[in-house]
């Protein structure tokens, strides 16, 4: 089979013939047909996330969308034929990532079958970034009439949050672009604050001047993260996604801080799965990509908004 591989950490990703893996006792085996990218794929392959175990060649990837192709021995949660999505964040790392034809993983993975209506693209574009969204709104309810500050609310995960939130009834404030404005309205955002104006804690603090509710940035440095977390009211919250809050310091100004890591389960790909489905919630824009063209994207990386999705 053909995957998208590094041969060590700090490798320049490649094309790659592999030998097409095979259903051991509890596992199935996926044929790929979509694979969404996130930023944390090449994070693994640059050694951030040592020492977690890793297996070489790295294929990368973890989110996927495909069809059930065979089951192993003793597996029965999935028949063949079943399309499912989800996310095989699977230790040793490398050893069942989704930028391939196929992936091997155990039955009782992050998996879910993916309901009438929606096509494998948009489900591939959906366990890390929707699912992360999701996450994130559902544990800081309730949130009606809270103001939340979304930044980086034009990304993937951003522009899930950024409906998630104002579902819940809140007042969100979405950092983008001021050519994103009109998807944020759309969205449901109450207003757009444009991060290229002015530093973006001194754009919040003449938006906001009594201090917001909840912060939930999905895109600053620890030192922006502090200053954006110090608008925070007592009583609030501040989350990041890239693990630079202090937390201490933040509880001794009454500010829940939050490292956030996803905690990934069928249940909530169902719940995310299903709100797309039914139009809940609409997905990103997204860009889509042969498995040819991933080398040179990832060797050049540009800033897109939405996603990016792998059609294999």
């Amino acid at each position: 089979m053909r995957a998208i591989t590094v041969s060590n950490y700090g490798a320049g990703p490649s094309v790659t013939e592999l030998p097409t893996p095979q259903a051991g006792p509890g596992q199935v085996l996926i044929a790929i047909q979509a694979a969404g990218m996130n930023p944390m794929d090449m994070q693994m392959a640059s050694g951030d996330w040592k020492p977690a175990p890793a297996r070489f060649p790295m294929v990368l990837g973890a989110d996927l969308a495909g069809t059930v192709r065979d089951d192993g021995p003793g597996a029965a949660r999935f028949a063949p034929g079943d399309e499912v999505f989800g996310q095989l964040l699977i230790p040793p790392l490398g050893s069942a990532g989704t930028y391939a034809e196929y992936v091997v993983c155990a039955e009782d993975a992050p998996l879910a079958r993916i309901p009438d209506g929606l096509d494998p693209v948009t489900a591939a574009a959906l366990p890390t970034a929707g699912g992360a969204a999701l996450a994130i709104a559902e544990s800081l309810a309730p949130l009606d009439g809270k103001i939340v500050l979304i930044v980086g609310a034009a990304g993937g995960v951003g522009s899930f949050a950024t409906q998630f939130t104002a579902q819940a009834g809140a007042h969100v404030a979405a950092v983008a672009a001021p050519a994103e404005a009109e998807r944020m309205t759309g969205y449901g955002a109450a207003e757009t604050i444009d991060r290229s104006a002015m530093p973006l804690p001194s754009a919040v603090a003449r938006a906001h001047p009594g201090g917001i509710d909840v912060l939930i940035d999905l895109a600053s440095d620890a030192a922006q993260f502090a200053a954006l977390a110090g608008q925070v009211r007592p009583g609030g919250t501040a989350v990041t996604s890239r693990y630079v809050a202090d937390p201490q310091t933040l509880a001794r100004a009454g500010v829940t801080g939050v490292n956030f890591r996803l905690p990934m389960t069928a249940a909530l790909l169902d719940r995310l799965a299903s709100s797309v489905a039914d139009g809940s919630a609409v997905p990103p824009p997204i860009t889509r990509i042969s498995l040819d063209e991933v080398p040179a994207l990832l060797g050049n990386p540009t800033h897109a908004e939405g996603k990016t999705v792998i059609k294999i």
